[in-house]
């Protein structure tokens, strides 16, 4: 039987939270924080990580910060010592560090490709493999992996960060097959979609590539909310909310037509915007301002619901549409 954290709450226990000094790790360390847990503030930047140590202090936590890079695995092992003096434990590993490169594929330098691979993908194993260490000597733990429905649907001109996620999403799998025979164990998979945060902006962009935050996007905190509910209580995969679980079944159904349309639309704003010079972003260097949750002002739910609307009407459309043509 799985011990059900809500008994005891979150309060005293070790969260270590990569990427937490913008967007949703940043969200996620003020969520724990919140909950009364010692928070370990992770990231490259020193600004964003005395930023975040900051608030979460304020708010009565216990948070200390560390400035290291999860695509370097002695980095991540110092992560784990330092987070294990606070407590002599770490309960919960919020694996959230992400990086992304967006342009035709050979269009982008190979040093960009090479280090969205290196954190991403790397940054988790890292991340993981301390982690499951540390849980096993304990018994008990959570990995929560911030994965994104990029594990079960490409994200169009973002070739390597897809191959990213697929891997982290394989890999995890994997992983929960290995920590089975621990009942007190778990690694849990988040798959949000697109988020309203600081990680649009800091991405690299390429050939022209500008893509703006979408009303659809859900609420860094919302995301957060969700990784505090998974510490309480552990599931192995989950949808945060209704837009991710869509878009993804939606994909499902009509893989050809949903890639090559994103992939045309995107084509033409490209051309549009074939001059500007590449930016590599916060891949080979910390993350710049603004170091916030946010990516624009929280707000605007009218045209959130607009767009929540439109994607359960190609919902019933696109079911409709599967029952015809198994019928016919």
């Amino acid at each position: 039987m799985k011990k059900d954290q809500t008994q005891n709450g979150l309060s005293g226990k070790t969260v270590v939270i990569t990427g937490a000094s913008s967007g949703v790790g940043r969200a996620a360390a003020e969520a724990f924080a919140a909950e009364g847990a010692q928070v370990v503030i992770v990231a490259r930047g020193r600004e964003g990580v005395t930023e975040t140590v900051a608030q979460c202090r304020a708010a009565g936590a216990v948070a200390i910060g560390i400035c290291a890079d999860m695509s370097v695995a002695e980095d991540v092992q110092r992560v784990a010592q330092e987070a294990l003096r606070l407590n002599n434990r770490i309960d919960i590993w919020v694996n959230n560090a992400g990086v992304m490169a967006s342009g035709q594929f050979e269009e982008i330098p190979m040093d960009i490709h090479e280090q969205v691979i290196k954190t991403n993908l790397f940054g988790y194993m890292h991340g993981a493999y301390e982690a499951i260490k540390i849980f096993k000597r304990q018994d008990e733990g959570i990995l929560i992996n911030n994965v994104s429905i990029g594990g079960f649907m490409p994200a169009p001109y973002s070739a390597v960060y897809s191959a990213t996620k697929f891997g982290i999403r394989g890999m995890m799998a994997c992983l929960q097959g290995e920590v089975s025979g621990y009942r007190d164990i778990h690694i849990c998979n988040l798959y949000p979609q697109l988020q309203n945060s600081t990680g649009n902006l800091h991405s690299a962009k390429y050939s022209g590539f500008s893509l703006s935050i979408p009303p659809i996007a859900s609420d860094p905190r919302e995301t957060a909310a969700c990784m505090v509910k998974l510490a309480l209580r552990p599931k192995k995969d989950t949808f945060p909310d209704f837009t991710a679980a869509t878009l993804t079944r939606l994909y499902q159904l009509f893989p050809k037509p949903i890639i090559n349309t994103a992939s045309a639309a995107l084509r033409l704003k490209m051309m549009a915007h074939r001059d500007e010079p590449g930016d590599p972003g916060n891949i080979l260097s910390p993350s710049r301002e603004p170091l916030r949750v946010y990516g624009n002002p929280p707000g605007g739910h009218g045209l959130r619901n607009v767009g929540l609307a439109v994607l359960a009407g190609m919902g019933v459309g696109a079911l409709l549409f599967t029952l015809q043509r198994r019928a016919n």
